[in-house]
């Protein structure tokens, strides 16, 4: 047979790679409660997807004939795969060689990586396990020199996060370089207790005197990073994880401009919940679960929330209305009464910013008494994120539909919507809305009345009850200032509708 020698050469090298950084390494990867990166890549996609690219490329020992003794893989695999049937560029971190460092995963094969995935437009996902970019301190003297730092390939993370869905897998201990390209993604996972992430891990920043000696989970675990808005979820094993990030995937289009798949859930678009009447309270300081009025007005099973944790007054999920999808974005009164703060707001930017990218139809349920006030809130520039998030809005071109649920305050209210396109907007009849809460304002509105009447309280009291018959949704509905306020239980046919409108565009 021709070519048999190379035939068989190819395929010992294929299988020295299938051996990563060997059995100790990779049974001792097994023993931390972690996958090793080719297992990751099998239970990520679908069954025999997987086609590698770069699969002998790596360090080959010799001898004085020149014959291969033996090969050492680079620590970087990826490839093209399906998820869901759709195809998608996948890369692994093989932290059993050299701990996933860079300066060992020959950094065309990570360029190459991204490259393919915007030049193709496949979705992206990374699965990252490993310390910084530019190799150990021991290398410097190994190379006799230092260099400028730069990160190969950059340009193309760059790109792919203006052209495809980028989704990234922390998966163990990730620092500098990987760290990076964590926070460089559109969606971001870690699982609690095998992942960490750092500028710098523990024992650097403790080597370089700044009196902090942390360990991992305490400099740089989930509880810090999925509150603080550095990643989105959090997973309770790499299962998991790889569950989210296929569950990410499902809601989005291939790449920008595309159009998402609508996908038949069996749920009929007429279908009217008779809790959505009782869901808001009368009493306008008491909280309720907009959590539960999505799952109520969404097809069923179909809410897949992100970020959770972190900016929590706001709620950002993708749904399935009549099938087709849509990015929701939505108050949550049990936090703060669904005010604003700084991280709030920057949580609404940048998922309004996603939604506009791929062109997914917003709807927005709105409870928002106002942007945040006080000493804390003015520290944490506030008013500085809230406007950035409100110009995010106005910059949007997708379909939006809004549902004012209770409150609307305010120019954090204003942010609703773009009020100089069409307002495909409707209101439930707990609507209440203004330029301030009345709580806020009576005492300050009518101070000289209150102070010359006999009975303050009582003065107090009337005053309330005659700005109550004037904040009357139904007042503002009179001059078409609101363009319909409606049966709670009309609001999943709407929706369905505006979903579908949209769509047609």
């Amino acid at each position: 047979m021709a070519w048999e020698k190379e035939l068989e050469d190819l395929k010992r090298r294929a299988a020295l790679a299938e051996k990563m950084g060997g059995p100790e390494k990779v049974a001792r990867q097994h023993e931390r409660g972690k996958l090793d990166a080719r297992e990751r890549l099998r239970r990520l996609l679908d069954d025999s997807s997987f086609r590698e690219i770069g699969k002998i490329a790596g360090r080959g020992r010799y001898d004085e004939q020149g014959e291969l003794t033996d090969f050492s893989a680079s620590n970087f695999i990826f490839g093209r795969g399906r998820i869901n049937g759709a195809p998608v560029v996948a890369s692994a971190d093989d932290f059993t060689v050299r701990g996933g460092a860079a300066d060992a995963a020959i950094h065309r094969k990570f360029a190459m990586a991204e490259q393919m995935a915007h030049e193709l437009r496949l979705p992206l996902i990374r699965m990252i396990d490993g310390t910084g970019g530019g190799g150990s301190v021991k290398m410097l003297e190994e190379m006799g020199f230092t260099y400028v730092p730069f990160v190969p390939g950059w340009e193309h993370v760059v790109t792919n996060l203006k052209t495809v869905p980028v989704v990234a897998l922390a998966l163990g201990p990730t620092a500098g370089l990987g760290a990076a390209r964590m926070v460089a993604s559109h969606y971001s996972v870690m699982v609690r207790g095998l992942s960490q992430i750092f500028t710098a891990g523990p024992a650097v920043v403790s080597g370089l005197g700044t009196g902090e000696n942390l360990d991992k989970e305490q400099l740089g675990g989930a509880d810090i990073h999925t509150r603080n808005g550095v990643i989105d979820d959090e997973a309770e094993s790499e299962d998991q994880a790889f569950a989210m990030a296929r569950a990410f995937l499902s809601y989005l289009p291939s790449h920008a401009g595309a159009r998402a798949d609508r996908r038949e859930t069996g749920d009929s678009p007429n279908r009217k919940e008779k809790a959505l009447l009782s869901a808001v309270p009368e009493n306008k300081r008491e909280a309720y679960s907009m959590r539960k009025i999505l799952e109520m007005i969404a097809d069923r099973g179909s809410v897949f929330e992100m970020g959770k944790r972190w900016g929590r007054a706001a709620i950002t999920a993708f749904a399935r209305f009549d099938g087709w999808p849509v990015a929701v974005l939505a108050s949550d009164p049990t936090f703060l009464g669904g005010s604003w703060t700084a991280d709030t707001a920057e949580k609404a930017r940048r998922f309004v910013q996603m939604a506009e990218q791929f062109r997914l139809p917003v709807v927005h349920l709105v409870d928002n008494p106002g942007f945040m006030i006080g000493l804390e809130a003015e520290r944490a520039a506030t008013i500085r994120r809230g406007v950035e998030a409100m110009n995010s809005i106005y910059d949007a071109t997708v379909p939006w539909a809004t549902v004012i649920i209770r409150k609307a305050y305010g120019v954090a209210g204003a942010a609703m919507s773009d009020h100089t396109r069409f307002q495909y907007r409707f209101a439930w009849p707990s609507g209440d809305w203004g330029s301030l809460p009345m709580e806020g304002g009576v005492e300050v509105a009518y101070k000289s009345e209150l102070e010359k009447a006999d009975d303050p309280a009582a003065a107090l009291k009337d005053i309330k009850e005659r700005l109550a018959r004037v904040t009357s949704p139904f007042r503002t509905a009179e001059h078409f200032l609101v363009e319909d306020i409606i049966d709670p239980r009309e609001t999943r046919p709407l929706l369905c509708e505006f979903a579908e409108l949209a769509y047609r565009q």
